[in-house]
């Protein structure tokens, strides 16, 4: 089966002559991916005989390129492809330049995205003559940190430049056969599946399901903990493209320079790099996805939901005998790929639509809430029928993070004009209100509009202490730079419905 694949992929790379960038030509641009498979998967195992995959893989009407891998790793979950990097092509590292931030701190190589500009066709055709003759060499990560919300740091790699267009032009290829392999209830860092997207599924896994237990999970440290043995065996189970798994392996083992001096990554992935998002969802994959799909399809006798964007991940119970036994289990599995829950971020607790009645009649007040993806959920009810709901509001700690950000930025723009100062504002407040403007939480957004309002309010008044603005001056400047509070995302059941008809 290896081996017919190889000679496929061969077949694919017809007409791209040695790959090379012509001065006069552009960049290519290649389809998306298809939706992913949902259904539950193994350990791929090498297959040498025939098969029907491997027979549709030789017919002439396969597509070329990246459409054949995606279609070979549809058509036979278990085809392990012997012949990837030659999909690498200098077109796609031109067009991996392109989607890569234009404004993103250096890495260790000092290179900006706009200097590498110059000259460009030449760099990324050097580039990929390196990568293809197996000469490519990885740069440690330059180690940065950013602050958490507990107040903590929180480590970041950044790789050099030409180490993340080669890892963005990977993840592309990559992508054509792990869309097809993730399950549903994976949502993070994938095409096409936002964390709206995680947040609808949520929601209505809650309020559709018979759910009475919520599982918060944290695994602690989880990008740190990687363990690089078992990583390089997950990707083995699709990849036998020994050149493709050196590359991961040299980013893997890169090392970090942190103010100068090198050293040695044992474990773990830098949170930071363009490939770590596509690992780690191929470790979880295998670690948990198909781990607590078979555990669901095999153990439990009611109810079971997950959702997972990245490694952050809710799962919802009908009984608390089996969340329990779950998460007893899921311990002892996650000890043996080197990761573990965190103990004070992960809970167990009493929420559905039957938990406020149960609590109550156990006199123990109101359910618990959790948070996912910057929102708090709460146990609720709907107005009209008084059906059981979730309602959604900010997390309070990213609300007052967000408007301490906006006053320290103000105290550096207290002599702009005001129009330039009310633009940036308006952007600041549309951004938030573009991701948090969600049915049931206006309460939330109109609180960080007049907040934000004050503050530039006390702002102009620190300019000068003869001319006072009053709030009757400044009411017309709030009604024309600030973004009124309303609703901008549809109801989840409406969403969900949409992009998973049934």
């Amino acid at each position: 089966m290896e081996k017919a694949m190889s000679q496929t992929s061969n077949m694919h790379g017809v007409g791209e002559s040695d790959g090379r960038i012509l001065p006069t030509k552009g960049p290519n641009s290649e389809g998306r991916p298809k939706g992913e498979g949902l259904e539950e998967r193994r350990p791929t195992k090498e297959n040498t005989g025939p098969t029907a995959a491997a027979r549709t893989q030789s017919r002439t009407t396969a597509s070329y390129g990246r459409e054949g891998v995606r279609e070979a790793a549809h058509n036979d979950k278990k085809v392990r492809f012997t012949a990837l990097l030659h999909h690498v092509t200098a077109p796609l590292l031109l067009n991996s330049y392109y989607e890569l931030k234009k404004q993103a701190v250096p890495g260790v190589d000092g290179v900006t995205w706009q200097q590498y500009g110059t000259g460009l066709t030449e760099r990324i055709n050097d580039l990929h003559d390196q990568v293809q003759r197996g000469a490519y060499r990885a740069q440690p990560s330059k180690r940065a940190y950013i602050p958490k919300e507990d107040g903590r740091q929180r480590p970041l790699g950044i790789a050099s430049l030409e180490d993340k267009i080669v890892q963005q032009a990977l993840v592309t290829v990559l992508n054509e056969i792990y869309e097809q392999d993730f399950m549903g209830f994976s949502y993070g860092f994938r095409p096409s599946r936002s964390a709206h997207d995680a947040l609808d599924a949520l929601t209505v896994g809650l309020t559709r399901k018979k759910v009475n237990w919520v599982l918060d999970a944290d695994i602690r440290g989880f990008f740190d903990n990687v363990d690089h043995e078992w990583m390089l065996k997950f990707l083995q189970h699709r990849i036998a493209d020994r050149r493709v798994l050196r590359l991961v392996s040299k980013w893997l083992k890169a090392g970090v320079s942190e103010e100068g001096m090198w050293s040695e990554t044992k474990k773990g992935t830098p949170q930071g790099a363009v490939i770590s998002p596509l690992l780690a969802n191929i470790y979880l994959h295998y670690v948990l996805d198909l781990w607590a799909h078979r555990w669901r399809e095999k153990h439990a006798w009611g109810d079971v939901i997950l959702t997972r964007y990245a490694d952050d991940f809710v799962m919802g119970f009908q009984h608390r005998a089996e969340a329990e036994r779950f998460l007893a289990e899921l311990q002892e599995r996650l000890r043996k790929f080197g990761l573990e829950l965190h103990p004070e971020k992960t809970r167990l607790i009493e929420f559905g639509r039957f938990a406020e009645e149960n609590r109550k009649r156990r006199g123990e007040g109101k359910p618990e809430t959790f948070n996912f993806l910057g929102f708090t959920h709460i146990c609720g009810r709907t107005r009209t029928k008084g059906w059981f709901t979730v309602k959604r509001k900010t997390i309070a700690k990213r609300l007052r993070a967000k408007l301490r950000e906006v006053r320290e930025q103000l105290r550096h723009r207290w002599h702009e004009p005001i129009a330039q100062t009310g633009a940036w504002l308006r952007s600041v407040v549309q951004g938030h209100f573009n991701y948090y403007a969600v049915p049931g939480n206006c309460g939330s957004l109109a609180t960080f509009r007049t907040q934000v309002a004050r503050a530039w309010h006390w702002a102009l008044n620190r300019r000068s202490d003869r001319a006072r603005m009053t709030w009757a001056r400044f009411a017309p400047l709030i009604a024309r730079w600030l973004p009124r509070a309303r609703i901008l995302r549809p109801y989840p059941q409406e969403r969900f419905a949409v992009t998973h008809p049934r």
